[in-house]
């Protein structure tokens, strides 16, 4: 099990719909607005890296009202 931390920048006033939109994504665990340098943070889990990566790129980051995402994979 691939476990992953997904930081959302949003547009302005996007936060809680891309919240909302983020967590009812199949390989996303849980998604919460936060304040700080990212507006979301999304747990992710997959049965592999590919799996989380593709969750990343495909669906989060298309989504209209992201403007940058980073992903960190849980090395333990």
């Amino acid at each position: 099990m691939v476990r992953a931390f997904i930081m959302v920048k949003t547009a302005a006033g996007k936060s809680a719909t891309l919240q909302e939109r983020i967590a009812e994504m199949s390989a996303i665990e849980s998604a919460h607005v936060v304040a700080g340098k990212y507006d979301v943070i999304a747990e992710a889990v997959g049965e592999e890296v590919y799996e989380v990566i593709n969750t990343v790129a495909s669906d989060v980051h298309d989504l209209d009202g992201v403007v940058d995402t980073r992903t960190y994979i849980c090395l333990e």
